[in-house]
């Protein structure tokens, strides 16, 4: 609605408010949430998960490791 040239501000700038919140809340939440977004396991975490699990030995994980280690460091 225009008043002599001018925006009617109020629920406008009240919505653009709700819209940067909403924005924020979506992009900027930490991802350790339980339920959440979270980040993709490495794959030295999904290593280390193998290894626990006891479906890899520890020379094959020693080497495993320290491939994964080399690779990282270039």
């Amino acid at each position: 609605m225009m008043y002599n040239g001018y925006s009617f501000w109020g629920m406008h700038m009240f919505w653009w408010i709700i819209w940067m919140v909403m924005l924020f809340w979506i992009f900027a939440t930490p991802y350790n949430i339980p339920g959440q977004r979270r980040r993709p396991d490495s794959p030295l975490d999904i290593l280390q998960k193998r290894f626990a699990a006891g479906k890899i030995t520890n020379a094959e994980y020693q080497e495993a490791k320290a491939t994964l280690t080399n690779d990282l460091a270039k």
